[in-house]
């Protein structure tokens, strides 16, 4: 399950940083997880209680954003949704030299330390 290697490497990322600076509790981890990264937001959830268990994280809640897929067209700049499955197709100009400038992002946002909060990304 893909999910659960996800939240492995959350909770052993945050764990690192905890024991770095003396945390004994994490009381929230929040995820920003691009549309088209895979992730079944249910399944996240159930592993990361799990991959928790037995760690400072034990009982943090887990929040997640959806960081919605955008699509930009090198030769013409116009940006775009590319639904789902992606289209990269230009609604412009009917290019197919789109990049996928956003929707597959899976980085942690921020964690909230049992003491005071902690922002790790902007």
């Amino acid at each position: 399950m893909h999910e659960m290697s996800i939240a492995a490497a959350v909770v052993e990322q945050v764990g690192r940083v905890a024991l770095q600076r003396g945390a004994t509790a994490v009381t929230t981890v929040r995820l920003d997880v691009g549309e088209l990264a895979g992730v079944v937001p249910r399944a996240l959830d159930f592993c990361f209680a799990l991959a928790c268990e037995g760690t400072a994280l034990e009982g943090a809640a887990l929040e997640t954003r959806t960081v919605p897929a955008r699509a930009r067209c090198g030769p013409c700049d116009v940006e775009w949704h590319p639904g789902m499955p992606p289209d990269l197709v230009c609604p412009r100009c009917g290019g197919a030299r789109a990049e996928l400038r956003a929707g597959r992002e899976l980085h942690i946002r921020d964690v909230e330390w049992a003491d005071r909060p902690l922002h790790t990304h902007g």
